[in-house]
């Protein structure tokens, strides 16, 4: 165990400087991002059709949907998808 003890270490944390703004906004927006995905990944398993729209056009098919198409979602769709 360490030497260290909890004061000690939140001692040590609040010394640090704040986190940039920019990594706050992203770890706010990481779960809405992340139930994005997972719901259509989840429907397009789930649904060929679906699917087939999302390969032949990502962007179209999620402005459709209602999803805004944002590059990090484009991003993790296409490589979740890239073998089919």
């Amino acid at each position: 165990m360490s030497a260290f003890n909890e004061d000690r270490l939140a001692e040590l944390i609040a010394a640090l400087p704040p986190a940039p703004e920019a990594w706050v906004r992203a770890a706010q927006e990481l779960p809405v991002a992340r139930s994005q995905f997972d719901g259509i990944v989840a429907r397009a398993e789930a649904d060929a059709e679906f699917r087939q729209a999302l390969i032949a056009d990502l962007e179209a098919t999620l402005a459709q949907e209602g999803y805004e198409p944002e590059r990090p979602l484009l991003d993790a769709l296409r490589r979740r998808f890239a073998d089919y």
